[in-house]
């Protein structure tokens, strides 16, 4: 079956072949580490935890390339404003690269939490400030730069294509803008290296060939994934707020110094609105995976909500649905957990599976091809078989999974090995009293092919 998935740049769905298989060159945005993520960036990156999964699927090798944003990120996109990171430091109190460590594992805790397969490489950019400077100096020698009192610019007027990527209306914006550009010579025009402020020392800056100062925020991403996976790759992936100016940019550096568009397909996960608003930590609407840890969710629950979306799909937040999700996964898990040990897999569910997510990942598809094996007059052996076979996709750790053990009371067990004592004995009434004993006390005894179950009792609560 085809692999199918949606290119943002020919806005189209096309046949994926990777350039150089069985490899396939895979670059994911990482997180700018001034800061915890949020769950809205947590989406994204199930989204692409999906895709990286999918891919495998397909019998591919991903080279899974994520950056860690530790220097350049403004708090403008506009090239104005703070360094995200020195604003982080002044917040916390701690030094630049302390944040930085801090919420980098922060960052990876929140991956184990959700299940997301760890990247091959990671790469930070600060790391990588020798292959940034070169870029910077290609780009240069093609005569797509100048320079003002503040830092390098890339000049968008050199690219008769710029924008494709956002479909940006270049004449429109320069014809209605209202914002104060400074010296750059055109609104789109954008720093690919800031000066540090005169008399000012910044903890994070570096001596170049145009003076001390710190790489742009998109020139990280070009670089570093030229580096690992070449000038012309299969994927690049990011939300979809990278489109119009992150993305757009690390285009056009490529084209300036590569002659290449950098990636093959340009995926985008779309955003996780909170009051039909998107989630975001400028506006305080910001939840973390921990928030939904403390309120006593599994985080696979969350991963779980997500999948109920398609990846391009805006998706409304709310503790209901959210409790919905975790309802639907603890049945799954229940249910699994229950049938015999695995036996053969199903090919023809596989297949209707398989069928879904090549179909550009269309997760609540798979997930309903999931629930009809559940209902299926399948064997139980053969329905586990299948749907851990899923797991290799949805990702629910289902293998992993058992019931969390109740600590039944001394003198309930006791009645239960009474009754069972009557029952074996066939004292039906003895075992009868025995059991209203235990179901007066709180607790149900389930009889099982394995024996006697017994667990406290769900009480629903009543409406006033």
């Amino acid at each position: 079956m085809k692999l199918r998935l949606f290119d943002t740049y020919s806005r189209s769905l096309r046949d994926f072949k990777p350039l150089d298989p069985p490899i396939v060159g895979l670059y994911t945005c990482g997180p700018t580490v001034y800061d915890y993520a949020h769950i809205g960036n947590m989406r994204t990156y199930i989204f692409e935890d999906i895709l990286r999964r999918t891919l495998e699927l397909n019998n591919f090798t991903v080279k899974h390339v994520m950056n860690v944003t530790d220097v350049g990120h403004l708090t403008s996109d506009a090239d104005s404003g703070e360094d995200k990171m020195e604003k982080g430091s002044r917040r916390t109190g701690k030094t630049a690269w302390d944040i930085a460590e801090e919420f980098t594992q922060a960052f990876k805790q929140d991956m184990q939490s959700l299940n997301l397969v760890e990247p091959t490489i990671w790469c930070r950019a600060t790391d990588h400030i020798n292959e940034q400077v070169e870029l910077i100096r290609c780009i240069e020698g093609q005569g797509f730069t100048y320079q003002t009192s503040d830092g390098i610019y890339f000049d968008t007027s050199r690219l008769s294509d710029y924008g494709v990527l956002s479909r940006l209306d270049i004449d429109g914006l320069q014809a209605g803008s209202r914002i104060d550009i400074g010296e750059k010579r055109h609104l789109t025009d954008f720093a690919l290296w800031k000066f540090s402020p005169p008399g000012q020392k910044r903890q994070m800056e570096w001596d170049s060939p145009w003076g001390i100062g710190f790489p742009g925020w998109h020139i990280e991403c070009t670089a570093m994934s030229a580096k690992y996976l070449g000038t012309f790759f299969d994927i690049h992936c990011g939300g979809e707020d990278h489109i119009p100016v992150p993305h757009t940019n690390e285009i056009a550096q490529s084209q300036a110094c590569y002659g290449t568009n950098l990636a093959n397909f340009w995926m985008h996960g779309y955003f996780l609105q909170l009051e039909a608003e998107k989630m975001s930590k400028s506006t305080g609407k910001f939840l973390r995976i921990q928030t939904l840890i403390d309120r006593g969710y599994d985080p696979l629950a969350y991963r779980y909500f997500c999948l109920s979306a398609h990846y391009r799909a805006k998706l409304s937040f709310s503790w209901e649905g959210l409790d919905g999700a975790n309802n639907a996964l603890e049945r799954l898990r229940n249910t699994v957990y229950e049938w015999a040990p695995a036996g053969r897999a199903d090919e023809g569910y596989i297949e209707k599976f398989i069928e879904q997510i090549n179909d550009d990942l269309n997760m609540p598809r798979a997930l309903a091809v999931t629930w009809d094996v559940v209902r299926s007059d399948l064997d139980a052996a053969t329905k586990k078989a299948t749907i851990l076979f899923f797991d290799r996709i949805l990702g629910f750790r289902l293998d992993q999974w058992q019931p969390a053990q109740e600590i039944i009371p001394a003198e309930i067990l006791a009645l239960v090995e009474l009754r069972q004592a009557a029952r074996s004995e066939k004292r039906w009434a003895d075992a009868d009293s025995l059991r209203r004993q235990v179901s007066e006390a709180g607790y149900e005894i389930e009889d099982t092919p394995q024996g006697a179950r017994v667990k406290a009792r769900k009480v629903q609560a009543l409406e006033s």
